[in-house]
């Protein structure tokens, strides 16, 4: 046990490094705007910054209650089952493989069950505001959905996980870490195909002048888009959004129908040139060079917490011990990644800027999506550096009055 715990912190640093690496490595060299200093009063009102408050802040309370909630009960799980769940994972234990199913299914569904009654009071507020038209039963039906995926990757997760425990216990981290990468890799691929249509339409931008608008703003980007998609995202909510997803021939941009619906055509065409920035940077691929590049390190310290907490355990009893210290390094890697990814955005908004030349067009639609996602202009810097994945609203209006000002 003396190695394992010497070993916890070599892993601890080596993630650390693993995750400043890549950043370092791929992030953005050139092509950034530094942003203006702009105050969020002089573009939003005092009611929709207040407004924006008022739902954005318990909305987090009720998140971060959600993560420490699910953390909680994997910790009780891992360190100090009940009796009733302590004999389950004992008859899990006498069928491998089986059984580690039945347990990755469980915890997953679990967690589901516990976190509910903060999700259906997050997405009632949402109702209350008019973020959400969703009722109950569809609202229900997409969470059922969304477990239901979720436990059967979690039971083929834990089935794999043991395999490799078994098959190499020492060092089942190496090929753990590639096996991460290669499902990460496939989902990325395959859930546009796959899992996406479980839950929104999709169809091509029919002919006319918006279409007309993508090609010819792909071609001055030289950029190979591959389809361009509408997703009817109206059936759950009046915010708007846009993104890239897939991988080679799944390769997509896709908008939202509240998006091109309600947004002027100059606008539609910033979002758009934004999207083409991820495309013609590979900004995709890229984030899964990063999770090549960390992965390593952190399955290691996966490893490494879960022999701490279940020394010596090499079946299905273990995997609470390894559910709970795959979250915590998760989201201590993922908060990492997000400084990645703010500045992937930042970059791809200056490709915008540059491409459309209309950085007022860029301004005004920065502005109008967070009224309309009731998003908060400046969120807490530290929850921002946690879990923000873009620039603020004030910093990207910044971007459009520095371009404007004639930084190119």
């Amino acid at each position: 046990m003396v190695r394992h715990r010497s070993g916890l912190p070599i892993a601890v640093l080596a993630t650390v490094a693993a995750a400043g690496l890549a950043t370092l490595i791929l992030r953005p060299r050139s092509g950034l705007i530094d942003p203006q200093a702009v105050e969020a009063s002089a573009y939003f009102t005092a009611e929709q910054i207040e407004r924006a408050v008022e739902f954005r802040d318990p909305q987090r309370i009720l998140g971060l209650a959600g993560l420490a909630l699910s953390a909680g009960t994997l910790a009780l799980v891992a360190l100090r089952p009940p009796a009733v769940v302590r004999r389950a994972l004992d008859r899990a234990a006498a069928r491998p493989y089986a059984g580690a199913a039945a347990v990755g299914a469980g915890l997953s569904a679990g967690l589901v069950l516990v976190t509910l009654p903060l999700d259906a009071v997050r997405h009632e507020r949402a109702v209350d505001v008019g973020l959400s038209v969703q009722d109950w039963v569809p609202w229900l039906g997409d969470l059922a959905k969304s477990a239901a995926i979720g436990a059967l990757f979690a039971a083929g997760g834990a089935v794999l996980a043991i395999a490799l425990v078994r098959r190499f216990p020492r060092r089942w981290w190496i090929p753990g870490s590639g096996l991460l990468v290669g499902v990460a890799s496939a989902f990325v691929l395959l859930s546009p195909l796959v899992i996406d249509p479980l839950f929104n339409d999709f169809d091509e931008l029919p002919e006319g002048r918006l279409r007309a608008d993508v090609v010819a703003l792909a071609e001055r980007a030289g950029v190979d888009v591959g389809e361009v998609l509408r997703v009817d995202a109206s059936r759950r909510t009046t915010g708007v959004n846009a993104y890239v997803g897939g991988l080679g021939h799944t390769k997509r941009v896709v908008l939202y129908d509240n998006l091109l619906e309600r947004f002027p055509p100059e606008q539609v065409r910033s979002v758009v040139a934004h999207e083409l920035a991820h495309v013609k940077h590979r900004d995709v691929p890229r984030g899964l060079l990063w999770l090549a590049i960390v992965a390593p390190a952190g399955v290691l310290l996966v490893q490494r917490l879960t022999e701490r907490i279940a020394p010596g355990m090499r079946d299905a009893r273990s995997l609470p011990a390894l559910a709970l210290s795959l979250a915590l390094v998760s989201f201590a890697v993922g908060s990492a990644g997000n400084v990645l990814s703010r500045q992937v955005e930042a970059r791809a908004d200056a490709f915008a800027l540059r491409l459309t030349g209309d950085p007022a067009a860029f301004i005004a639609f920065e502005r109008e999506i967070a009224v309309s996602n009731i998003s908060d202009p400046e969120p807490p810097a530290l929850l921002h550096a946690l879990f923000g994945t873009h620039p603020t609203a004030v910093e990207r209006i910044g971007y459009g009055l520095r371009f404007a000002a004639g930084e190119r």
